[in-house]
């Protein structure tokens, strides 16, 4: 489970997630902060809506002894949240316990112990990983390393074994009997890693973005490179220069670098008028 400071934890900084790290005092220490501070007085129905996703909040309307210890029978802390300047109602505050399969999802999945998650996955009619649905077994493997093996009973605690492999780099592990077979899930938290972030550079080719108001301001750049064009070298006449070193040798070409397998006469290969026949013979 991850290790936070709760008292850094603020009704501003709670999200989804590490709502889960937190417990009904730290909720009311909080609400406390809000009487003082009318932005977050504005939007308390938010922060609230963080705090449900991790708590039963129930307001009580009837401020009576015997009502109040209804509540705190049932596990309900009880405190005060306020509304206005002027105003505070009183609620009842409890932790949503994770107890089936069905309680973990995304946001608390890394917030309880391997521990606790073996024993959830055993309330579940004791069928073991595979009884789990897909979208279940995503969700612990998302927060959880999963390792699965099923064995005869007098093999599944070999010396040297996966189960005694598995225990010494830190997996805890639950045993389900299945006849004379049984099934061991390993489960150990896996470790928080970093997101990685993109970082964006500087665009240089945004530099002469500005607003319509500001385009008398830059310069012409066409006269800017009109008046260059002066000081550029004459291309044309650079690789004219260069062109009387390798000049194309057009005879040189026909006469040396190609040749012919044909060996005839020259003058055999000749045509004349005599040996092509008319158009009109065809």
């Amino acid at each position: 489970m991850k290790d936070i400071d709760k008292k850094s934890l603020t009704l501003k900084t709670i999200n989804k997630s590490n709502v889960w790290d937190i417990q009904e005092n730290d909720v009311f220490r909080m609400l406390e902060v809000a009487e003082k501070d009318s932005d977050i007085r504005e939007n308390i129905k938010h922060y609230i809506d963080i705090i449900k996703s991790a708590f039963e909040v129930e307001e009580i309307k009837i401020d009576r002894p015997e009502i109040i210890k209804k509540y705190e029978a049932r596990g309900f802390q009880i405190g005060t949240m306020p509304v206005d300047e002027s105003q505070k109602v009183k609620i009842g505050i409890k932790k949503r316990p994770i107890l089936r399969v069905t309680d973990l999802t995304y946001e608390n999945i890394r917030h309880i112990s391997a521990t606790k998650l073996l024993e959830v996955i055993d309330r579940n009619f004791g069928g073991g990983w595979d009884s789990l649905s897909q979208s279940i077994q995503d969700i612990i493997q998302s927060g959880f390393d999963i390792s699965t093996t099923t064995l005869p009973k007098d093999r599944l605690h070999k010396v040297g074994g996966m189960y005694e492999k598995k225990v010494a780099d830190g997996f805890e592990v639950l045993e389900i009997s299945k006849g004379a077979w049984i099934e061991a899930i390993f489960a150990k938290l896996k470790p928080e890693t970093e997101k990685p972030r993109l970082k964006f550079g500087t665009d240089d080719s945004r530099k002469y973005d500005s607003d319509d108001d500001d385009d008398e301001d830059l310069p012409d750049i066409d006269e800017k490179y009109d008046d260059d064009d002066e000081d550029l070298p004459d291309i044309d006449e650079k690789y004219d220069n260069d062109d009387d070193d390798d000049a194309f040798d057009e005879d040189k070409l026909t006469e040396e670098s190609y040749r012919t397998t044909i060996e005839e006469n020259p003058e055999d290969l000749d045509l004349t008028a005599e040996d092509v026949a008319d158009d009109d013979e065809y």
